[in-house]
């Protein structure tokens, strides 16, 4: 945020700045959704408080969402609407969760995570997943951290993830869910980048993701318009409840939030339509092409291990010998926005311990942007090379 903040000034002063740091689609919300939330705020219709756990159309939707995408039958008492899936997020751990609970994460990760769980007083057990495990846990490491620290109450897990992009296969969450009902220990499952993925064969069953429900319904699945439908700034998301923590949820809902923004949910309920699915469709397809344009530029970056980036739209990078002359990853970032007007986000962030040496780029700013922007980048790095 600070770096968004900086590119802002600089905007302000005339600079010409390429921003690849937002984790956000830069193509907004699918026109049926648009025009929905036009349609009912010109309606005049009374927006008011709607259950805490959202309007039952629109739990109704999002179950036929998990039968179209999975095949799942899920109940619409089963799925609670909240304000985005940060809120999801917070519901989930204040019922699943009590002060001192151990819960694991991956590292790098997203730091909300991390941050929300610490505020709540719950202990964070950060699992170091470097590329030989694609960057995500395996039974084996956690077995490791319950060993270190203790028994673990809870597992985080993003597929696809942030910031690496990484994805763990069907076999692969199975092994987890499986080492979770074993020990005890709740599955929170981060699932809001379904959807955004690059497989081989796109026909695949598992081509979206695989949801954690498919495996065990005793864990937390939480999920978003955000990536998918590009529909960040609605603040919509959702939760996919197991039986014993609904009545919680739906207690801390009417507490926390009230209920989610009406408009949202009204308008969302057009997310679901084939026009709207064809349109975030095309966007994946998009993201699809700057991402092979990335890939393709890697060995002229010359930075070190890059992710593969299953899914979502972010490249998650060592910057290797390109960080010579630099304090460490951020101190580069800082150059790189203030010489060439290029902004990424350093690694610390999602990984404070070996985050120094990397950085994420986001090409979901589109594929114009992120050309340019791998230009400046080379530019930047042979300006700053040693001479002789």
């Amino acid at each position: 945020m600070n770096i968004l903040d900086r590119v802002a000034q600089m905007r302000a002063a005339g600079r010409d700045v390429i921003s690849l740091c937002a984790g956000e689609p830069s193509g907004g919300a699918p026109q049926a959704v648009s025009a929905q939330a036009a349609r009912i705020h010109a309606s005049g219709q009374a927006l008011t408080y709607t259950s805490a756990l959202g309007i039952r159309e629109l739990r109704t939707a999002i179950a036929g969402h998990y039968r179209r995408w999975y095949g799942l039958d899920v109940s619409p008492e089963e799925v609670a609407v909240t304000t985005g899936s940060s809120g999801g997020f917070l519901l989930a751990f204040l019922s699943a969760f009590n002060a001192g609970d151990r819960v694991a994460l991956a590292r790098p990760g997203y730091p909300a995570y991390r941050n929300i769980l610490r505020a709540l007083g719950c202990e964070v057990v950060e699992i170091d997943c470097g590329p030989e495990v694609r960057y995500q846990p395996t039974p084996e490491l956690l077995d490791t951290a319950a060993a270190a620290h203790g028994p673990l109450s809870g597992l985080v897990l993003a597929s696809p993830a942030n910031p690496t992009g990484t994805m763990v296969s069907r076999s692969e969450l199975a092994a987890l869910t499986a080492w979770c009902a074993e020990h005890g220990v709740r599955l929170v499952s981060d699932e809001i980048y379904h959807g955004i993925t690059y497989p081989a064969d796109p026909s695949a069953p598992d081509a979206r993701g695989t949801c954690a429900w498919e495996l065990d319904r005793t864990g937390v699945v939480i999920s978003s318009f955000s990536k998918y439908w590009g529909m960040t700034g609605w603040r919509l998301g959702w939760a996919l409840m197991p039986a014993d923590l609904a009545p919680a949820i739906e207690a801390l809902a009417g507490n926390v939030a009230l209920c989610p923004p009406a408009p949202a949910q009204l308008a969302a309920l057009a997310a679901f339509s084939e026009e709207s699915y064809e349109q975030a469709d095309a966007a994946v397809a998009a993201f699809a092409e700057v991402r092979a344009v990335l890939l393709r530029n890697l060995d002229r970056l010359q930075w070190g291990t890059a992710a593969p980036a299953d899914g979502a739209f972010y490249l998650y990078a060592d910057l290797g010998d390109q960080l010579s002359g630099f304090a460490d990853s951020a101190d580069y970032c800082r150059a790189l926005l203030e010489e060439e007007g290029v902004a990424l986000v350093p690694g610390a962030d999602f990984d404070a311990v070996n985050g120094t040496r990397s950085v994420r780029l986001s090409f979901a700013a589109g594929a114009e942007a992120v050309a340019a922007a791998v230009e400046r980048i080379i530019r930047f790095q042979t300006n700053r090379a040693p001479q002789g």
